[in-house]
Parts: C-alpha cells; sequence; structure tokens
C-alpha cells in the first residue's frame, strides 16, 4: 500500500467531527501556498492584464456591487 493510500483509507476512517478538522487544518498550508503563487504571479505581472481587463469592464459599467 503506497502513504497516499494509506493516507486515503485514514481519513476514509475519520468521524465527521475528525473530518471536519482535518480538512480545516488541510485547508491552511494549501491557502499559503496560493497566496504565495499570486503573490509570485503578480510581481512577474502575470495578472497585469486580467487587472486591466477588469478595471476596463467597470470604467464601462460593465461590473455590479458585490
Amino acid at each position: 500500500m503506497t502513504k497516499l493510500e494509506q493516507i486515503e483509507k485514514s481519513i476514509a476512517e475519520l468521524s465527521p467531527e475528525e473530518l471536519k478538522a482535518f480538512a480545516a487544518w488541510f485547508e491552511a498550508p494549501r491557502a499559503a501556498q496560493w497566496d504565495k503563487q499570486i503573490e509570485a504571479d503578480a510581481k512577474t505581472g502575470r495578472l497585469d492584464k486580467l487587472a486591466a481587463q477588469a478595471l476596463a469592464d467597470h470604467r464601462a459599467g460593465r461590473t455590479r456591487p458585490l
């Protein structure tokens, strides 16, 4: 059995409360990784085109308040 298979088996055996706690714990490093990726993309200009398009859409009245 691979390490991943062992983890999957262990997760499948968690109670609903344990699964909720695990999910919350697991989300934290994923969110941190996402934040780092967004920051890196912003620094390299990879998001510039998207930002420009969003601003143009807003200026043209193609947006609405959240």
